[in-house]
């Protein structure tokens, strides 16, 4: 299948290029850094999704993952953005699915203020892309990350403090890999055929903590 994906360059982008490309499917990268994969069946588009978006034709899986954190421009790149590439190449006939990677912050309100809001705004999206494309027999869903072991998440997993004090609020006392939400987005993406306006959260049971006290 023909496999569109934004923010491929690194970070969970990049896991979910080399997943695809490894099952066999065709990938077209969009990202603002230049290429780090190099594949027979892999082309790269150096472009901002903020920006006017490449043709790209036949797009059977689009996979929004690009997105910043803290930035002053959440909303607009992580909502806005993601709204555009979508409109651009997920409405039309050759669709299969749609996987938004969101953030628990989408179900907690935790982190960021405009990043929460972007990302809750994804979310609700997700769901009115679904009902959009349903009769293409095509799905959309979204995944919410929590922790994931990333570079941009460094400063937090080498810092001993830090990482006691989110492992206290973990209870499977890890964060997620980028192959492991790889994984997760194929199968939404590819094996799933009846799910459709979801949003998973996958965070080690974060949100899920509760202290009970007697």
């Amino acid at each position: 299948m023909k496999i569109v994906i934004t923010g491929s360059s690194s970070g969970i982008g990049r896991a979910i290029s080399l997943k695809f490309l490894s099952c066999g499917h065709s990938v077209v990268g969009i990202d603002k850094l230049s290429a780090s994969i190099q594949h027979k069946n892999y082309s790269h588009v150096v472009g901002d999704i903020c920006d006017k978006l490449p043709e790209i034709d036949g797009v059977e899986v689009l996979v929004n993952n690009a997105g910043v954190q803290d930035s002053g421009n959440d909303i607009d790149v992580n909502l806005k953005g993601t709204i555009a590439v979508t409109e651009k190449y997920a409405i039309q006939p050759a669709i299969k699915s749609v996987v938004f990677i969101a953030s628990a912050s989408a179900e907690t309100g935790s982190e960021f203020p405009e990043y929460a809001a972007s990302k809750g705004g994804m979310v609700a999206y997700m769901k009115n892309v679904a009902l959009r494309i349903a009769h293409w027999g095509a799905t959309s869903n979204s995944l919410s990350p929590g922790g994931v072991l990333t570079p941009l998440n460094q400063h937090v997993i080498n810092n001993p403090e830090l990482w006691q004090q989110v492992m206290d609020e973990t209870p499977l006392k890890k964060w997620a890999t980028v192959e492991e939400i790889a994984e997760w987005t194929y199968f939404v993406a590819v094996i799933n055929k009846s799910m459709t306006a979801q949003n998973i959260l996958i965070d080690n049971g974060e949100a899920a903590k509760a202290n009970f006290i007697w």
